[in-house]
């Protein structure tokens, strides 16, 4: 099963997230994504001036675990729970602090930091779009509740590793763990006093005080404990704050990230075709020395001539033949395979391929999912529009996922980020001045707009799945405007 969900990244990145689950029953699964990319012909985007390295160095991919899913409820329970799992390593890293013992500890006050972020996230998310209005205290008393407990829990196996077996490097990720969870708590939180303020909750003033509670008292515990907290007027201090809450995110979420090895897809069968043109463009040059040397003797000028025309035939034929298997490698091999391991263990690969292709390569669904207006088409007739083909394989072994963590997974997510800043270099000057009048009927120039419109067209395949999404991009100069999703008709 595939999810995908496009948003924007920043001023000039976009994000694609492909959630891609592998059935626990099926011990291979394969994951397809076609994306037909339709530029504007002023854009001035095309094989010569945009080559596959451009392509490739303006998009980054990163593939990581899908977060374990658990309640909030549930993550500070007593049996079978990331919890249970955490003591269970504080415990043998106080009794035995052995070099593998030291990175399970280290792992699981990570996974223990992913799943609560998660957790927070989705039990957030689920009270604001509470539909049953006499549950919303109850919803938001457990949340706090539950917050309560995970906390008060986790502070206090600081006593396992209060120990002379453990070093003060050891103790660093605990407290590093410490101060992200608190970060989280608070950030949640504000953003569901936020989601509140907006709507239902508004003028229930317990349930305010009760989330306020929360936040001062996790701002309070980390001015006691020396962690960076914001500041009003300390511009510095919330500048250098930003940069170790990124620090924090990165060390709590690199657990999750899988290793990839990318590599050139299809070297070897490239060289076999390679010397293949080479061998034929040697049999060209070898037939016509051997002919005129039978017909005019060695050391003659016809023979010196043959010698030089079948040399430049040879290099000319070897180069044709290069561009014909590499066009014909290109159709049936990938530009990159990525090799995915999880903790050096082997689970899968992704492949990936970019071409430029011309409007009938474009299957017809596509092109009539493109739906350009009538305008456009005529337009088209004397500036086509570039069509950038984007083509990605992704197979995942679900027996080795499994064995490779303790927890459950539904499969991987593979992030995609776009950015576009190669696109607008062309663009025009994005004011654009427009006449109105007004009441006294004098004119007056008001400043419109001037955008771009990039269309992705997906195509999202898996065992039992086949459907298309349509984006549109809007964009000038000074970067993303918005992302629009196409309804499909």
């Amino acid at each position: 099963m595939i999810q995908e969900s496009v948003k924007i990244h920043d001023k000039f990145s976009i994000e694609i997230k492909l959630g891609l689950k592998a059935p626990r029953k099926q011990k291979v699964s394969n994951f397809v994504l076609n994306t037909w990319l339709f530029l504007p012909s002023s854009l001035d985007i095309n094989p010569l001036t945009y080559e596959k390295r451009h392509f490739y160095r303006d998009m980054n991919s990163n593939i990581r675990l899908i977060t374990p899913v658990y309640l909030l409820r549930d993550i500070g329970g007593e049996k079978n729970t990331p919890f249970t799992i955490l003591q269970k390593s504080f415990e043998n890293l106080s009794s035995a602090p052995s070099r593998t013992n030291s990175a399970d500890y280290e792992y699981q006050i990570k996974m223990f930091l992913s799943i609560l972020k998660s957790a927070l996230r989705d039990d957030i998310a689920h009270i604001i779009k509470n539909t049953f209005n006499e549950d919303n205290d109850y919803l938001i008393e457990n949340y706090i509740n539950n917050i309560e407990l995970i906390t008060s829990r986790y502070r206090n196996l600081r006593r396992i590793i209060n120990t002379p077996t453990v070093n003060k490097y050891l103790l660093n990720f605990y407290q590093f763990g410490d101060e992200y969870m608190s970060n989280l708590i608070e950030q949640h939180t504000f953003k569901l006093l936020s989601a509140l303020e907006k709507n239902k909750q508004k003028d229930n003033a317990r349930i305010r005080d009760a989330i306020i509670d929360v936040i001062n008292q996790e701002i309070s515990y980390k001015r006691d404990k020396g962690f960076s907290v914001a500041e009003k007027d300390d511009p510095n201090r919330n500048r250098d704050m930003i940069f170790r809450l990124g620090l924090l995110k990165k060390f709590a979420d690199n657990e999750l990230f899988l290793t990839a090895n990318k590599k050139k897809d299809g070297v070897l069968i490239e060289q076999v075709y390679y010397s293949i043109a080479a061998g034929i463009s040697m049999i060209f040059a070898t037939i016509i020395a051997f002919s005129f040397q039978l017909k005019f003797g060695n050391f003659t000028i016809p023979f010196f001539v043959a010698l030089v025309i079948g040399y430049m035939l040879k290099d000319r034929i070897k180069e044709l033949g290069r561009h014909y298997f590499a066009y014909r490698l290109g159709r049936s091999y990938f530009d990159n395979k990525t090799k995915i391991s999880l903790k050096n263990n082997y689970i899968g690969w992704s492949k990936e391929a970019m071409d430029f292709i011309t409007e009938d390569k474009v299957p017809d669904e596509v092109l009539k999912l493109r739906d350009r207006s009538a305008i456009l088409e005529a337009h088209n007739r004397s500036f086509s529009e570039k069509i950038i083909l984007y083509r990605k394989r992704v197979r995942i072994f679900r027996k080795k996922l499994d064995n490779s963590i303790q927890y459950n997974t539904a499969g991987i997510n593979d992030i995609i980020r776009f950015n576009i800043s190669s696109y607008i270099s062309k663009m025009d000057n994005p004011d654009f001045p427009l006449f109105i009048t007004d009441d006294d009927n004098a004119v007056k120039i008001i400043k419109g707009e001037r955008v771009y419109y990039l269309n992705f067209i997906m195509q999202f395949k898996s065992e039992n799945q086949l459907f298309y999404k349509r984006y549109r991009v809007v964009l000038n100069r000074t970067g993303i405007i918005d992302i629009e999703k196409i309804k499909l008709q």
